[in-house]
């Protein structure tokens, strides 16, 4: 007895039709070549964080027609004076070892100290505070140390600073570069010529850095504050200037709203709603605003230039205008044969560049209006409609008619003008008063 006889199911075998699924077999990773196995499982297949050399440079063998060996040769240099004979390995190709200079003699530089006679210092570079022998020992020392004039200082003879070593030595060496020219603009531009040694100004800059290196935190701190305050005045100046610069005339805009008051009389135009525009215009209010708000952003600039503003200033002063007005001011500055750019973009003609650009753009909106206005009081004149304001036409009954004949009148006034909004009125009747509810108590 199984278990199919015990659940009562027929015994006939049922092929197996479920497969087992099919695990995914992880990729496996192949072992490199050159290194071993106990190293790669180290690793745990993670490359190396230097990079392998390739196996391939590892296998790559030399040319057989080349023979290379290691040779223990002897050279000299040519930044040694004393002709002195070292040794080193070379390498050798067939047998030919390499000729030429030592390769690391390139990387010997020395300092062109100035050299003078007994008739140039006699003539040129007598000094007081300095003797022959001082001046000579100097230029020997500056000669075999390489302008070290700390190492100078420290071996000198005399008890002398490195700043009076500096000046001593710079100044015989512009003297004698000055004399030697046949004028003195051929050495104007030597560096030595162009800047020379200033000995006061070394001192206080010693000075200066011995007192910023010997402060305490306390005082970094303060001169932090004061440094951070003079750059925000700096800044407020550098803004208010810059403010000053880029102010424009404001007053076309208040001589727009009085021409405008005039043109539409009784009616008072509110600087802060632009209902009284059609579709399409600007209000001068907006224009102001967009102007002021495009000056703010332009303040916060440090450094911007004029094209820069006048792009800024027209793109603001156009925003609200549309793409059909903004086409049409440039065809009028085409026709009045002005340039969509100033060519000079000096304060002055961007000043009036913009200022043109607004009139052109207030007249076009005065002409948009004048059109509104002209289109709407066409629209009362031909409209069939009464026009509020104007007196009802009254048909003239005569006495003898009125007898009898006032449905007739009636109807022919109905017939004449059928879309009267207001029939003639009748004579008023007597009615009855209406009860009154609980709900009107």
């Amino acid at each position: 007895m199984d278990a199919k006889d015990i659940l009562g199911l027929p015994k006939t075998a049922h092929p197996l039709s479920q497969e087992k699924k099919s695990r995914p077999q992880k990729e496996s990773q192949r072992k490199p070549d050159g290194i071993s196995r106990e190293v790669y499982a180290l690793i745990g297949g993670v490359p190396p964080l230097m990079p392998a050399v390739e196996t391939s440079q590892l296998k790559k063998r030399p040319p057989t027609d080349e023979k290379i060996t290691w040779q223990w040769l002897p050279f000299t240099s040519s930044a040694r004076k004393d002709n002195l004979q070292l040794y080193h390995w070379v390498r050798v190709v067939n047998g030919v070892p390499p000729t030429g200079d030592y390769s690391f003699a390139k990387y010997n530089k020395s300092v062109d100290v100035v050299k003078y006679t007994d008739e140039e210092y006699e003539k040129y570079l007598t000094d007081p505070m300095w003797t022959r022998e001082e001046t000579d020992q100097l230029f020997d020392m500056c000669q075999r140390f390489d302008l070290r004039f700390i190492v100078i200082a420290d071996r000198f003879p005399s008890s002398r600073t490195v700043e009076e070593l500096k000046d001593r030595y710079y100044s015989v060496s512009r003297a004698i570069l000055i004399a030697r020219a046949a004028s003195p603009a051929d050495v104007s531009g030597h560096p030595i010529v162009k800047e020379p040694y200033k000995v006061a100004q070394e001192r206080e800059r010693k000075r200066a850095l011995s007192m910023v290196l010997s402060q305490t935190k306390h005082q970094e701190r303060k001169d932090a504050e004061v440094l951070a305050e003079a750059k925000r005045i700096a800044e407020a100046r550098m803004v208010a200037r810059s403010a000053k610069e880029l102010e424009l005339p404001v007053t076309l805009n208040d001589g727009l709203e009085n021409n405008e008051r005039a043109l539409v009389p009784g009616e008072t135009v509110s600087p802060s709603s632009n209902s009284q525009f059609p579709s399409g215009t600007v209000a001068p209010s907006t224009l102001m605003a967009e102007n002021a708000s495009t000056l703010g952003s332009l303040k916060m600039l440090r450094v911007y230039l004029r094209t820069y503003a006048l792009d800024q200033m027209i793109q603001a002063a156009s925003s609200s205008a549309g793409l059909r007005t903004i086409k049409r001011v440039e065809q009028s500055l085409q026709e009045l044969g002005v340039n969509l750019k100033p060519r000079v973009p000096t304060k002055a003609v961007c000043s009036h560049h913009l200022e043109l650009r607004k009139e052109i753009l207030t007249l076009l909106n005065l002409q948009k209006q004048l059109q509104y206005k002209e289109a709407e009081g066409s629209s009362y004149r031909d409209s069939p409609y009464e026009t509020p304001g104007t007196p009802k036409d009254r048909t003239f009954v005569p006495d003898s008619m009125s007898f009898g004949g006032e449905r007739v009148v009636k109807r022919d006034q109905k017939r004449k003008a059928p879309g009267r909004a207001e029939a003639p009125s009748s004579p008023a009747q007597s009615k009855r008063p209406r009860k009154l509810k609980a709900s009107d108590l």
